[in-house]
């Protein structure tokens, strides 16, 4: 009886091309900042940073993931350094910020109710139709500019980049409880401006 040998296989390595990063990646990357940070000078600005900052550290590249993946990882955290940037006093005012005031300002304190004008109305439904998904997602981003700096990072990187609570609270440097009712007001503040936009 033959034992069957065992071939190992090298792990892919990948490469690095420069000369094509701007005819390749400049648009995905665009498209993945202008996302979360609303703002189309920054987001060029963030890609150019990105290129730049490629360059600078090809050397650290160890081939192990594709181009494209270790570039938009570069660009993830110059996002999150311009969150910081931005948010950086705001979140020692938001550390004030109580679970009661949510419950005051939206909440019958005699039953706990929605407060009339708080409550919540019926979306229109989503159609399937192109046009009225591409207005549904313009309004919400009309809505998510109108959102404080620090929000709008905190709901980003939670709800777009899918980031631990952990990871968010460290990188913004907010504690767990104020993450919390950050995510909350920044929902309620969404639902408010679709509904008065949308609906």
């Amino acid at each position: 009886m033959h034992s069957e040998k065992r071939i190992l296989v090298p792990e892919q390595q990948y490469a690095l091309h420069p000369m094509a990063w701007t005819a390749n990646y400049a648009d995905y990357l665009y498209n993945y900042a202008i996302l979360r940070v609303n703002d189309p000078i920054e987001a060029q600005d963030l890609v150019q940073e990105t290129f730049l900052s490629a360059l600078e550290k090809t050397s650290n590249f160890e081939g192990r993931s594709t181009e494209k993946t270790w570039l938009t990882s570069i660009l993830k955290n110059k996002i999150i350094d311009l969150y910081r940037k931005k948010s950086s006093g705001l979140a020692a005012k938001t550390q004030a910020l109580e679970q009661e005031d949510l419950q005051t300002a939206y909440f019958n304190n005699d039953d706990g109710h929605w407060k009339q004008e708080h409550e919540p109305k019926e979306f229109r439904a989503l159609q399937q139709e192109p046009m009225q998904n591409k207005e549904f997602h313009q309004t919400l981003e009309s809505c998510m500019k109108k959102l404080p700096e620090l929000w709008f990072a905190v709901f980003s990187m939670k709800h777009l980049d899918e980031e631990e609570t952990a990871v968010i609270c460290t990188k913004l440097k907010v504690s767990p409880s104020n993450f919390w009712v950050i995510i909350h007001r920044t929902k309620l503040s969404l639902r408010a401006c679709l509904q008065k936009y949308w609906i």
